[in-house]
């Protein structure tokens, strides 16, 4: 009787640490806008997609953690990583000027704040813009580019503020705005779509770069996805997955990890 008690036992403290075990599993909880191609965005299929998603499940897959996506509002961020809803935001996210907000990985995107302009609207440099209108999206590094940018900014009509840049460019298309200023990924994603619609201006508002965010002082995290990050930087994942989303507007040349 006492070994039959101690199986029992012993079965069920086995069942105990594997339960246990279960639960220290990581979760990399991910924040991203679902309204920001080439890196996060809806499909033809419905489901999220995009680089930075593509990215993150692929990290989670090589490391055995489990992986979970949250479409947030961009404007509510913050609110979002410091509840604890995601633990890391990884969607187009500049570092640049917001070092000392985040805890960050190392950048892996180079970006550029460009405008984008109607093709047939008789605007060629950013000069040209001037009594104009021009849309950004807020709370983010476009819009921080603009109020960045004193001379530009004091130029302008106007500049608006929508959540998403599918707002913004319905707004174009009719005329509502003269301009959108957004970053360089986003504006030839709808270039590639709108064939012969929209241009870019050559001359950027501002260049940044990209890297994924953490909450301060979340080093432990950040410190494991860096690594294995860096690691599909060198072993050629990082592009393979990158060349996938090339007619989403995704630039080859602007993945900076890759070049090291």
């Amino acid at each position: 009787m006492k070994k039959f008690f101690a199986l029992i036992l012993c079965v069920v403290l086995c069942l105990s640490l594997c339960a246990c075990g279960g639960s220290d599993k990581q979760t990399l909880s991910v924040g991203f806008d679902a309204e920001f191609p080439p890196f996060g965005f809806v499909g033809t299929d419905g489901k999220y997609d995009g680089f930075d998603l593509a990215m993150a499940r692929e990290l989670c897959k090589r490391l055995g953690w489990d992986y979970k996506e949250t479409a947030i509002d961009w404007n509510s961020k913050d609110s979002e990583l410091s509840s604890g809803n995601i633990n890391c935001i990884w969607n187009g996210f500049t570092c640049t000027g917001r070092e000392d907000q985040y805890t960050w990985s190392d950048p892996y995107v180079d970006n550029s704040i460009v405008l984008v302009v109607k093709k047939d609207a008789g605007i060629a440099t950013m000069a040209d813009l001037a009594g104009k209108t021009v849309m950004a999206q807020a709370a983010s590094s476009a819009a921080d580019a603009i109020n960045g940018n004193e001379a530009f900014k004091s130029s302008l009509k106007e500049v608006i503020e929508l959540a998403d840049y599918n707002m913004g460019f319905m707004e174009l298309k009719q005329g509502t705005v003269d301009a959108i200023a957004a970053d360089l990924g986003v504006a030839a994603y709808q270039i590639a779509n709108n064939e012969g619609e929209y241009i870019i201006l050559e001359e950027a508002i501002s260049t940044e770069q990209y890297a994924v965010g953490f909450l301060k002082g979340n080093t432990e995290l950040r410190d494991a996805v860096n690594a294995e990050l860096k690691k599909m930087a060198e072993d050629g994942t990082m592009l393979k997955i990158a060349e996938q989303y090339v007619d989403a507007g995704l630039v080859i040349d602007s993945l900076c990890m890759i070049k090291k």
